[in-house]
């Protein structure tokens, strides 16, 4: 009974909803675990028997409109993807250079279903055949001072083991916060099976770890466990595939995708990232559907706050019965329709969320393998210079460099082949604010880019040193190709606001429910991606797709096509 009344009585972090009812709210943004075909509904589509030029119109060919796109011409219907870009992913691209070198733009590990033994899965989409994901050697390696941990693949005992060999007084702790994760995993997804269904008197009872971990940040979930700062950051080393540090970060955003790579593990798709985007096109096209790369929307058309289709850049007019955004809301909202006083209350709450980092990135193909004589297993790194996450934030959101963390991906140790022989493929990343390249921004545009060329070099080569100062020694002179990427490479090559990578920032009350939702206030105007529910990462974006177009179905079921 006690635990009964705290359910109902007790206020969120956030303070402004009573714990049940937040709860309630919770577990409308938890959506079903696998999407039920069978149930919605097929064609023949609303462009066959008249009316609109397709069914759907989608902004975007990054992974999220992909997903969308391939599960409305999977059930028979006609979808368009309009790409502003010259390749389709969005950030799941690569790129060619000279000396046979392939740069992938941002993958570093992801998640990969398995069947029959094999990982070659899309969740949602098992039809798409023909990829292959890879294990990394090791989860990843965290280099910190004092401290260099290799985390196993698929081992949370040996993970457990690993960490309480450096912390013994821990033990009980480094434990306790592991089970934390499985159970809250355990809970959704059992919450997720039963179809949504939940007896909210015995809730507490029958989801402990859901009740617990609900609007905590992660340094509050770890602090309920662990009293040793530096175990503390040492845990969260990942922190910067989620974009804050645990002070900032929703819970359930670090610990469901955390607990997922320990147990699954992390893997790298052979081709690539693009090879996951080219899978998604083949599958969408050969159903009928169809994905138009270089056009870049401008506007959506609307008729009387209702979405009948969108406008090219170069005056070709498109109609749709909906319209799917896979692109930041601020610009679909501001600059693709004037609806700024219909939109008025919308646009203040978009205006209020935070905006994700940003990254920098430094390319480097090797004319030697390197990483080979150095005897060097790993393939994904990160260092960090010192345990205070919040200090390292806030250099993060400053571009100061003094004293840089980076992650490092070693490509040629995921899989042989990966760069042409001898060489090595590497990358080096470091989150980063957006605010330091604003004052380039209009250069930029112009093509004046001689001092936003002199300060990414500036900065390339702080990186570049670092790594060749924390791991490896003779990177400088062994550097054959060098390509930069920069928050305004971000924005150009994806149009996202702020040249952000996570779209809005996961946190309390911006994850899970409280996310921007896939419907807009415009009717049949709908998002999918990064800047709405789930979130951002390869795992969240390809289920924001197909969760978006089961929405749309839900509503052609209530009102069929006429």
């Amino acid at each position: 009974m006690a635990q009964t009344r705290q359910l109902d009585d007790s206020p969120t972090a956030e303070g402004f909803l009573p714990r049940r009812d937040f709860l309630r709210t919770l577990l409308a943004g938890i959506p079903a675990m696998a999407l039920d075909w069978n149930s919605f509904p097929r064609g023949p589509s609303v462009a066959r028997t008249g009316g609109a030029d397709y069914d759907a119109v989608i902004i975007g060919a990054g992974l999220a409109g992909l997903s969308c796109a391939a599960a409305f011409a999977r059930q028979g219907f006609r979808p368009l993807v309009l790409e502003q870009h010259t390749v389709p992913g969005g950030y799941a691209t690569a790129f060619k250079r000279l000396g046979g070198f392939v740069f992938d733009v941002s993958l570093h590990s992801t998640g990969a279903g398995e069947r029959a033994g094999v990982h070659d899965l899309i969740p949602g989409l098992p039809e798409i055949k023909g990829l292959e994901f890879v294990p990394h050697p090791y989860l990843y390696r965290a280099i910190f001072p004092g401290f260099d941990i290799r985390v196993p693949q698929r081992n949370t005992a040996k993970y457990a083991e690993i960490l309480a060999g450096f912390f013994a007084s821990e033990k009980d702790g480094i434990v306790g916060i592991i089970e934390d994760m499985k159970g809250l995993a355990r809970d959704i997804n059992r919450y997720s099976q039963s179809g949504g269904k939940a007896d909210m008197a015995t809730f507490a009872k029958d989801f402990p770890y859901l009740v617990k971990c609900s609007g905590k940040t992660w340094g509050q979930m770890l602090d309920a466990r662990i009293r040793d700062p530096k175990l503390k950051s040492i845990i969260s080393a990942l922190w910067g595939y989620y974009g804050l540090p645990p002070s900032k970060l929703s819970a359930f955003y670090y610990a469901l995708p955390t607990i997922g790579y320990l147990e699954e593990g992390g893997f790298y798709p052979k081709g690539r990232s693009q090879a996951i985007s080219d899978a998604l096109v083949k599958f969408i096209r050969e159903r009928g559907g169809m994905v138009k790369l270089g056009a870049r929307v401008e506007r959506v058309i609307l008729e009387g706050h209702v979405a009948t289709g969108v406008a090219t850049a170069d005056g070709t007019e498109y109609s749709a019965r909906v319209v799917v955004a896979n692109a930041n809301p601020i610009d679909v909202f501001e600059s693709m329709m004037d609806e700024k006083e219909y939109l008025k209350d919308y646009l203040a709450k978009l205006r209020k969320m935070s905006v994700s980092l940003s990254c920098f990135q430094v390319f480097l193909g090797l004319k030697k393998d390197l990483v080979g004589e150095l005897k060097i297993p790993d393939s994904e790194v990160f260092y960090s210079p010192g345990f205070d996450d919040d200090a390292a934030y806030r250099s993060l959101l400053e571009a100061d460099l003094r004293d840089p963390g980076f992650g490092l991906m070693l490509y040629d140790n995921v899989y042989r082949g990966y760069s042409p022989p001898g060489k090595n493929t590497i990358n080096i990343m470091s989150l980063q604010g957006y605010d330091h390249w604003a004052r380039f921004e209009e250069d930029y545009g112009n093509g004046r880019k001689k001092e936003y060329r002199a300060e990414r070099e500036r900065i390339a080569d702080i990186l570049i040193k670092k790594v060749e100062e924390v791991l490896l020694p003779g990177l400088s002179g062994a550097i054959e190709i060098k390509e930069i990427g920069t928050p305004l490479t971000n924005w150009r090559y994806t149009r996202n606001y702020r040249g952000a990578i996570y779209g809005w920032d996961q946190t309390l009350d911006n994850s899970g429910p409280t996310r921007l939702p896939q419907t807009t206030p415009v009717k049949n105007l709908y998002l999918a991606g990064a800047w709405t529910q789930p979130g951002h990462g390869y795992g969240a974006v390809i289920p924001s797709g197909l969760q978006c177009f089961a929405e749309i179905m839900k509503s052609w079921k209530e009102a069929p096509p006429r």
